[in-house]
């Protein structure tokens, strides 16, 4: 291939999630969609439109997007996880919450293995390990526990985009009617917050989508965020000799989860906690990820019949884990609103938390939901993999 092509190539990738974003602030349609389900429309888009089609095109590519694809998500995660400010969460409030948000994410994915294993098909246990790992964290470990299980892009892309179109009727269901249904099943106490109380904005997963990636490498933050890359870079080359240590190769599984390790143990240093935009570079890599991804799927390569049920399964596992927690939150006496700020955070992600505290009028909530959201975030990789290895 042509080396401008190839350097062209190389620039919509990595320079293609930045004009989303800015397009974000300026349209709301844009703005409602999301930056990563734009990603996958203009990887799609690109991959269906610019590759698939001309004969060669796709195996040409092939090693440029194995690269940005394998290196990415590596990357991405100690950024994201050096946000995690575990010291400063009040873990008390919001432990029982979490444990039965785990418990009840677990045992629907396992509940709905049984029910369409056998009609998703062969990679059923690592869609069930996703499935674990997106709803205890997000996007980042779904990418994770993709890759240490080596799915079908076709899969995760498959997964992922119901993901979006069920995550969205989810949050249109609670807004609509869930919260008012929670309050009736479970304890109900306003309760709100003092303004200067509301601490959860120390975390960068706290702040809406159009906060994000600004000043990233303004002067006020460029040193820090170019430390975090920094670090990021030696907790990979970390992982990565450890991987060659004790397998002999780049094994996946190892890789992951020392590079989890490694950068929630980062996250205590003082240090690291001053590098405000750490997340937002990590999450930019996450957009880059989702592009290129996208942009390697063949549209008629894709199972339908198959998808319908992986549809069902996604439905299954979202709305069953949140009837489940209601239960189970009955039980152990949980309030309406920390069970509901718990499974939007794990469900959805923490960036969802502002919002639906708002709905209900709660700002007492969000601190406890931001910390199960990112505590997910943490635990997503390891339960995912944990899964998949019994199921499979």
């Amino acid at each position: 291939m042509n080396v401008a092509v190839l350097i062209l190539w190389v620039l919509f990738y990595l320079l293609a999630p930045a004009g989303v974003i800015a397009l974000g602030r300026r349209s709301p349609l844009v703005r409602r969609i999301g930056s990563i389900l734009m990603m996958y429309i203009l990887g799609l888009v690109a991959g269906n439109l610019l590759i698939y089609p001309f004969e060669g095109m796709a195996e040409r590519l092939f090693p440029l997007q194995n690269a940005l694809s394998s290196v990415t998500i590596p990357l991405a995660l100690p950024l994201i996880l050096f946000a995690c400010h575990f010291k400063d969460w009040p873990l008390r409030t919001a432990l029982t919450s979490l444990l039965v948000g785990l418990v009840s994410v677990v045992a629907t994915a396992v509940a709905g293995f049984l029910l369409f294993g056998g009609r998703i098909g062969e990679e059923a246990p690592a869609v069930a390990g996703m499935a674990v790992g997106v709803y205890t964290g997000g996007t980042p470990n779904l990418a994770a526990v993709k890759m240490m299980l080596g799915v079908k892009e076709e899969t995760y892309l498959l997964l992922n985009s119901f993901d979006l179109i069920v995550s969205f009727l989810y949050l249109t269901f609670l807004m609509a009617v869930g919260i008012r249904l929670a309050r009736k099943v479970l304890p109900f106490q306003t309760a709100e917050v003092p303004e200067g109380q509301a601490v959860a904005a120390k975390s960068g997963m706290a702040r809406s989508e159009d906060e994000m990636y600004r000043g990233v490498f303004a002067k006020e933050h460029r040193a820090g965020t170019l430390k975090a890359v920094g670090l990021a870079l030696l907790i990979t080359g970390a992982a990565l000799g450890l991987s060659f240590l004790t397998t002999g190769g780049i094994n996946m599984i190892v890789l992951i989860l020392t590079l989890t390790s490694l950068s929630i143990a980062a996250s205590f240093l003082p240090a690291v906690r001053s590098w405000e935009k750490s997340y937002d570079a990590g999450m930019y890599l996450v957009l880059v990820f989702s592009l290129v991804v996208a942009s390697m799927v063949d549209l008629r390569s894709i199972d339908l019949a198959s998808g319908v049920w992986l549809l069902a399964y996604v439905a299954f596992v979202i709305f069953g884990s949140l009837l489940l927690q209601v239960l189970l939150c009955r039980l152990f006496r949980v309030d309406a609103d920390t069970a509901v700020i718990t499974s939007v955070a794990m469900i959805n992600s923490p960036l969802f938390v502002p919002m639906i505290a708002e709905t209900m009028k709660n700002r007492r909530v969000i601190i406890t939901g931001i910390t199960a959201g990112i505590i997910g975030y943490a635990v997503g990789n390891y339960l995912g993999v944990l899964v998949a290895g019994l199921l499979g």
